[in-house]
């Protein structure tokens, strides 16, 4: 048996799974932080999300093996140490694009009706006639360009195309076989360079993993070059924004609005503006926040962390040579 540090707490039956083999440790270092540390030299495996596992850290866990993280992205490692020290790192690819999808399409469609500033006039006893000031604006037929077209920004192109007849420009490093990877995409996505996307796309989705190439990209520079009263849509990472550009371009407004399910810091600070700024609607990214996919993604974390203890591959493997 080995020791399985787990520093974000699991379902039941997956703490089960992990238990019949290895000997836990379940301590949340922002709850327990004295349990976390403790469990740390002897930790062989950790399995959780959501906390930095720097450098610092990981010299205090010298038998550590795997770190199987119960998310798609991976910003919160240190992945050149865990290269150098040969630590297999694992994420939960796959099991959450659709769910994604359906909250950033509905981010966009919330952002575009002004759902939630709408509900927030009827929940305050304001609702009296709704004039024009008050419109929103059609998502059917209009045009989406997407940044970044993994997996969930073709989920997203899916419902966009298929379900509401939009057209969608896609920017990518390279372009993306579509009769590989989506058949049902071909003829409805085109792969567009992105000073051609900006400026023609009513919304703009910003799908984007953080490296050091992403961060900041979505800059004064790239929002100027947008549509006049287009939306902004940010599903991926918050580092990838600078809020204080994109906060101009609203006051400006230049954009009509942005829906934000990701932020710089988070959670969002109490005196961030984007938390009250009339023009946008923002969520405590819940991306993947619903019981079967949190559930899921668990599931497949599990699988990874038990299939690197038994000295298998696991299923989902993060390469960290890059790193």
């Amino acid at each position: 048996m080995k020791n399985v540090l787990a520093f974000k707490p699991l379902p039941a039956d997956q703490l089960d799974r992990i238990r019949a083999l290895h000997r836990v440790t379940v301590a949340d270092p922002k709850v327990a932080p004295d349990a976390f540390y403790a469990a740390l030299p002897e930790a062989h495996g950790l399995i959780g999300a959501s906390t930095p596992i720097d450098a610092a850290l990981l010299a205090k866990a010298p038998k550590l093996e795997v770190v199987s993280s119960v998310s798609v992205g991976v910003d919160n490692y240190d992945q050149a140490e865990l290269r150098r020290r040969g630590i297999l790192l694992c994420h939960t690819p796959g099991v959450l694009d659709e769910t994604v999808a359906d909250t950033i399409f509905g981010l966009l469609i919330a952002t575009s009706r002004r759902f939630v500033e709408l509900s927030n006039l009827v929940r305050e006893g304001k609702w009296q006639n709704i004039g024009e000031d008050l419109f929103g604006d059609d998502v059917h037929g209009k045009t989406l360009g997407l940044i970044g077209f993994g997996r969930i920004g073709q989920a997203i192109a899916r419902r966009a195309a298929l379900g509401f007849g939009m057209r969608v420009l896609y920017h990518a490093r390279r372009p993306v076989d579509l009769a590989a990877a989506a058949p049902d995409l071909q003829g409805k996505a085109t792969h567009t360079p992105l000073e051609q996307l900006l400026p023609q796309s009513d919304f703009v989705v910003a799908m984007l993993p953080l490296s050091d190439a992403t961060r900041g990209m979505v800059d004064a520079k790239f929002l100027a070059a947008m549509k006049r009263g287009a939306i902004f849509i940010n599903g991926g990472r918050g580092p990838t924004v600078s809020e204080p550009d994109l906060l101009a371009a609203l006051d400006s407004g230049h954009l009509r609005a942005a829906g934000l399910d990701v932020f710089t810091k988070e959670p969002l600070p109490f005196d961030s503006p984007l938390r009250t700024h009339p023009r946008v609607t923002p969520l405590p990214h819940i991306g993947s926040a619903t019981h079967e996919t949190r559930h899921a993604m668990a599931e497949l974390a599990t699988t990874n962390l038990l299939q690197a203890l038994a000295g298998e591959r696991p299923t989902a493997v993060f390469d960290t040579s890059a790193a």
